[in-house]
This record gives C-alpha cells, structure tokens and sequence, in this order.
C-alpha cells in the first residue's frame, strides 16, 4: 500500500470520525459570538498532551495534567474571555468543576475530561454563565468550526485543518484546530491546540509522537517573547477507523501527519500574530549542532530589532547577524552567510553589494524568508515569527480596559 497523506478541503478537528463538537455565546466575556465549546470523542479514546513551561501555571492546566494521564479522556471543554489563572483555590474548583459539568452533559467521568481556558489573567470565571450556556449546547461533527471561533481572542482568522492518510496499517484521519496570537514564546508557543484522530495508536507511541511534533512546530514559533500560562496542546485518539494499532514500529507515517499538522497550525500562528502583518520564517543551515541551529533560529524569529526592520522593510541585515550572535550557540564569525528574501547580503562574514531599494520592495510581501548558513556542521531548523507593529502595542496596552 502507498504511503499518502492528503488535505481534506474544509477539515476541521471533528473530521476524524466518531468526534463531534460545538460550541455556544455564553457571555463570559464576548457578545455576539461562541466563546465555550466543548470537543466529544463518541468512543472510549486515549489522550496525549503537553503544557506551558510557565511555572505559574492556570487551573485548567493543574486539571488538564492530572487527567491527561488517565487511561481514558473523551472529551475537552475549553472557553475564551477568562482565562482562570491566578485565580487561587477558587479557580482551581472552578475548573474542576467545568470537567464535571461537561462530564454531566456528555455522561461520562469528570476525569475523561480536559479543560482550557484563554482571556484575561487574574479573573475568576463566571460559572453561573458556563453552567447556563453548556445547557444550550448542541454537538455535531462539523462543530469543530464552531469549537475554534469559541476560543479564538485577538486571533483574526480561524486556524484548521485535516488530514487523510494511508499507510501500511490502513486509513485514517488527524485533524486540528489551535488559537494564538499573542503572549506566544517557546516552549510550548501556542496557547491553545486541539487535534484530534481516528486512528489506533499505542499510549505511549501517541504521547511520544505528540512531543516530536511540538519540538518542530509550535515550540519553533514566537510573536512576543512571553510564554503563556494557560499553553496546551492535545491529541485524542479513538481507534474509529480500526486501522492496525499504530506503535513506534509502524508509525512512521503518522509521525510525519502529525508533525505536518502541528507545522500548518503552528505556521498560521505566526502569521496571524498581534498586528502583524508579515510572516517571517528563519531557515538555519550547516550548524554545528541542531541544538545550535534552534537557538539561532528562534532568537532572530524572536528579535524586536528583526521584527522591527522587517516590519519597517527595511534591509537592515546587520539585525540578523548580532540576534545569532547573541543566541549562545557556537558560530564562526567569517563563516557566515547570510540571505534575505532570496538576496545574499553576507558572505563569508563579509558584507555583499546589493540594491537596497530592490530589497526594501521584495520586503514588503506577506512572507519574509531569512536564510542564515552557519557553516559549521549540518544541523538545520527553521523557526516562524511576524513583525513588530505599533498594532501590537495598540491591542495589549488596553486589553483589559
């Protein structure tokens, strides 16, 4: 059988089969649109997830790691507007509480359930309001598109996608939704991610396949520097397409779906990033170490200075150069090479002629690539970010007034 893997026109996280989900406007914050959802797996399923690296971590987060580990989770109730952090042990019994009347409403355990919250730091949620809005919710499988309006804050467009795909151990799908906008730094850059499978897969190959896709998706993006406290991504998985089980042996394929997911999703982060209005991505080559080769690419991707430039479109290369070089790995000055959006502007350490108006223009597309070979080994990474735009300080100076 051939290996293939295909974008399904219009996928969502409900496209898996057995997963349905929707959402509702529950006034927790937002008027006018959903802004508490919940995602049901109809079949017992298996979970993998992984949290923020922030040590002040949101109640939901405490709940969400705690039941993660259990050997059956079908369901994650997740809202916007509140993001329950901070929030003492008043929060932490409001999130409890959330798995329990999500667990009442789909009649299953409390522990089967995970919770997300996103919003304002420091605000307890409204329960009555979360109580009231889940008595009006209705599941269906396309409620996935429904599901990813609900948690999206400062985000301008809806992040989804699926996928179908065919390996040796049969067919099945992987499908996601993610939000993000702000407050976006590794690791764990995304604030919230939702992905969902019809596959088998083994307990412990999930949760490994889960990380090895976060090392080069979303813990490769950053918009702002700040690690979120309420960061979580997820993967349920529900054997309905009864493919033979999936397990470090065999899923190789799935490896790279997932990851190929987790990139789209990630990718489309970065791009809708406060006030943004590029998407920069920083390609390292020939690094000594791909230890190396993160570091450098992240710290350019994450450099207010290159934001600014790029923004400004403004050629201004020498940017590049100092954030790698305050980036810790090992490099070699009069090694490196540097091109930005297809011009090379360095050469061997040493500066190159080129048109700086021609370069300023080019500068000014949707996407800006920068490419810096490091020549020092083999190792590679690529890293997303966007520019840095007064929009950005305009939306976070007033957010909670």
């Amino acid at each position: 059988m051939k290996n293939k893997v295909e974008a399904i026109k219009g996928g969502t996280v409900t496209s898996p089969q057995g997963f349905t989900a929707g959402a509702v406007e529950a006034a927790i914050k937002y008027k006018g649109r959903p802004d508490l959802g919940v995602l049901y797996s109809e079949k017992p399923a298996i979970a993998a997830a992984v949290f923020t690296g922030n040590r002040v971590k949101a109640a939901p987060v405490l709940v969400s790691m705690q039941h993660a580990d259990n050997s059956v989770v079908r369901a994650v109730i997740a809202n916007s507007g509140c993001a329950n952090a901070c929030t003492g042990q008043q929060g932490l019994k409001d999130a409890q509480n959330m798995a329990k009347l999500a667990a009442d409403l789909l009649e299953i355990y409390p522990k089967e359930v995970l919770v997300a919250s996103t919003g304002v730091i420091g605000t307890l949620m409204p329960m009555g309001r979360v109580a009231a809005g889940l008595k009006k919710l209705k599941l269906t499988a396309r409620g996935g598109h429904l599901l990813e309006k609900a948690i999206m804050t400062t985000d301008t467009r809806p992040k989804e996608i699926a996928v179908k795909v065919t390996d040796a151990t049969g067919t099945y799908i992987i499908g996601g939704i993610a939000k993000g906008a702000g407050m976006i730094h590794p690791d764990m850059a995304t604030l919230l991610g939702f992905l969902a499978t019809d596959a088998r897969v083994d307990p412990a190959f999930l949760k490994k396949a889960l990380k090895a896709a976060m090392h080069d998706s979303f813990n490769m993006i950053t918009i702002d520097g700040d690690t979120s406290t309420n960061d979580m991504v997820s993967i349920i998985a529900n054997g309905a397409a009864r493919n033979r089980k999936l397990t470090a042996a065999n899923g190789g394929v799935f490896k790279l779906a997932l990851s190929h997911v987790c990139t789209y999703l990630a990718r489309s982060i970065a791009a809708d990033g406060e006030g943004a209005t590029k998407l920069i991505e920083v390609y390292v080559e020939k690094a000594k170490t791909a230890g190396d080769a993160r570091k450098i690419a992240r710290t350019i991707a994450g450099s207010p200075l290159v934001k600014s430039a790029i923004h400004g479109n403004d050629p201004n290369w020498g940017r590049i150069v100092a954030a790698a070089g305050r980036s810790g790995a090992h490099m070699v000055e009069h090694k490196v090479d540097v091109t930005l959006q297809g011009v090379q502007v360095m050469k061997d350490g040493s500066p190159l002629p080129f048109d700086k108006p021609a370069l300023s223009r080019l500068l000014r597309k949707d996407n800006v690539s920068v490419v810096v070979r490091m020549n020092t080994g083999r190792a590679k990474a690529t890293a997303w970010g966007c520019d840095l735009s007064q929009d950005y300080v305009t939306i976070n100076s007033d957010y909670t007034t």
